[in-house]
């Protein structure tokens, strides 16, 4: 495989067929990632992706699931994008799920034709970064959209049949917005309704925008207790028709996994003992991104 750079998927493919198909996010403006900064970037070329495909076929016959990396994979322009995924379907005729990033701007590009199109091709699943519902929050950390386009494009995705997976950062509004951006985030993810919803804890990362305001001041990193809030808050204003919650990404204090709207209480019940010092947080040594 041609991999370059700094590979990234979501947790939940890690046994995936893993094909590098962009370099870096088309974006690249988010004031908390670090993921790609200093990286250009450029769509690979067909003869690379193809030759990928070919040895995935080779050596990968014990993986059902593909994803297409980086973190912005569905801005490939439609036929070309349409090819790739024929050509995953006929080489690798066992692989059941693909999967790739998609963002706001990108879901944006394609047409609701060109989504089922991409559907009935095969693309099964979605990974999109909400972060936040909060306008005040994306614009403040320079995030594509706000919350109103968010939910236009995340409601396409499911429309055209294609599972989405919604990730969202507790703290990212800061000490200032922190119930703001926990209940906006709340009543988003309830107007897209997804199947997935992973709530990671922010980490700071040096060399961001975000870090530096950090360093200077002008940001308030909340606390464990004052995430566990935010969580909370965040679980009580989501309303899943029948959806997945998960908060137990390595970063997160008190690792929560709630299918929804079953498991709300139960999981908001939870938060309360933690709250009252009656179940032990994670650790900061085991925070991890």
């Amino acid at each position: 495989m041609h991999y370059e750079g700094f590979i990234i998927r979501p947790p939940s493919e890690a046994g995936s067929i893993l094909l590098q198909a962009t370099v870096g996010c088309s974006h690249n403006k988010c004031a908390f990632c670090g993921a790609y900064k200093g990286e250009r970037f450029k769509i690979k070329t067909d003869d690379i992706i193809f030759e990928d495909i070919a040895w995935a076929a080779k050596n990968c016959r014990r993986q059902d699931r593909f994803f297409l990396c980086d973190g912005d994979a569905l801005v490939i322009p439609q036929a070309r994008l349409l090819k790739i995924l024929k050509e995953i379907r006929e080489k690798l005729p066992w692989v059941t799920r693909v999967g790739t990033y998609a963002n706001a701007k990108s879901i944006r590009m394609k047409t609701d034709a060109e989504l089922l199109e991409l559907r009935e091709a095969g693309l099964a699943i979605a990974y999109m970064g909400l972060e936040s519902g909060d306008d005040a929050t994306l614009k403040a950390v320079r995030k594509y959209g706000d919350a109103k386009r968010m939910i236009e494009e995340g409601g396409r995705i499911r429309a055209a049949g294609i599972k989405l997976s919604i990730t969202v950062l507790l703290g990212l509004g800061g000490r200032a917005r922190s119930m703001e951006h926990a209940r906006a985030t709340g009543e988003v993810l309830s107007a897209i309704d997804p199947e997935y919803v992973g709530a990671l804890a922010l980490m700071l990362i040096p060399g961001t925008p975000l870090y530096a305001d950090f360093e200077a001041g002008r940001f308030e990193l909340p606390g464990p207790m004052e995430m566990l809030a935010e969580l909370g808050a965040m679980i009580s204003a989501t309303c899943l028709t029948d959806g997945l919650f998960h908060a137990n990404h390595a970063s997160n204090y008190l690792p929560i996994r709630a299918a929804l709207p079953r498991d709300k209480e139960k999981s908001l019940a939870l938060i309360g003992k933690a709250l009252e010092g009656k179940v032990a947080l994670r650790p900061e040594w085991m925070r991890a991104l």
